[in-house]
């Protein structure tokens, strides 16, 4: 193929001769110029275009691990409301029997019953945010539950504790009074004199239990009261035990209720064979039978 190329700067025309080779050349030239241009449109459109998940494979992928985070979260709240009910029931089990109820009015291994007609919501769906703070605002309340019931084991015990101070156990389990508090004729004098305790007729060597748990602040021989035994049960209650044959304690010690603490006898001012028993408040001399009937009632 010969071209020629005529100009006013060349003083005669040129020709210039392209051969096949020539030919290929140039068309190779021009192919490449193109994919360079399109792959440069293609590097351009790629990198200024907004991203877009490339699958839908992705999506659910991210939708299944968004899933399975929640459900662990819920499943570790769920895990601790569990031991909070756990520790709820064995609270309630043991506040039960410190109150004194039947079992079977308040089983804590059962669910509450529940029944009733069907009546759905407007919006039955729950979302995982909604779930989410409903099961918040339940741990809070058996935390705050939890509390009040442990307050109230507290004030069981207690008041258990002072009734196991308060004179309430019989101080010799068979035996009659033969004496009762109050004004009687002196046995010795025959005048009338008051009598600040009961006595309880029982034979020698008989077990004398303290009525409550104490301290002995006395144990030794006393002119009227013969071998005798005080008690003091704090709150101002002291327990007296007189005549006894043997005394079994010493002072200091602590006894618990119904334990024995001395036989009975008939040492100091007696006629025979029995227990003299005083309750006092404040040193001042009560009639013991109100404390043990009421404790009995």
């Amino acid at each position: 193929m010969d071209i020629i190329l005529v100009s006013s700067r060349f003083a005669k025309a040129r020709t210039i001769t392209l051969n096949g080779r020539h030919l290929i050349f140039a068309a190779t030239l021009i192919f490449g110029a193109m994919l360079a241009v399109a792959f440069a449109a293609q590097h351009a459109i790629s990198r200024f275009q907004p991203e877009v998940p490339g699958t839908q494979t992705e999506l659910q992928q991210k939708q299944q691990s968004y899933l399975r985070d929640g459900i662990d979260a819920l499943a570790v709240r769920v895990g601790q409301m569990q031991a909070q009910l756990l520790r709820l029931d064995t609270l309630g089990s043991r506040l039960a029997k410190l109150s004194g109820m039947r079992p079977q009015e308040f089983n804590f291994e059962q669910a509450p019953p529940q029944g009733g007609p069907f009546v759905p919501a407007a919006q039955q769906d729950i979302s995982m945010s909604s779930l989410e703070r409903q099961l918040a605002n339940l741990s809070e309340l058996l935390n705050d539950r939890n509390d009040k019931l442990v307050a109230m084991e507290t004030l069981l015990l207690q008041d258990n504790l002072d009734k196991k101070k308060f004179p309430s156990v019989a101080p010799v389990s068979e035996g009659d009074y033969s004496s009762n508090f109050g004004w009687r004729i002196d046995p010795f004098t025959g005048k009338n004199a008051m009598h600040e305790g009961v006595d309880f007729m029982a034979p020698e060597g008989t077990p004398i239990m303290a009525s409550a748990a104490g301290v002995i602040v006395y144990a030794g021989f006393h002119p009227q009261y013969g071998n005798m035994v005080e008690i003091d049960h704090g709150n101002d209650i002291v327990t007296r035990y007189g005549h006894a044959s043997r005394l079994l304690v010493t002072v200091g010690q602590v006894v618990r209720s119904g334990q024995e603490i001395a036989e009975v006898g008939s040492t100091g001012r007696s006629t025979g064979s029995h227990l003299h028993f005083e309750v006092r408040y404040k040193g001042i001399a009560q009639n013991p039978r109100r404390f043990l009937e009421s404790a009995a009632s």
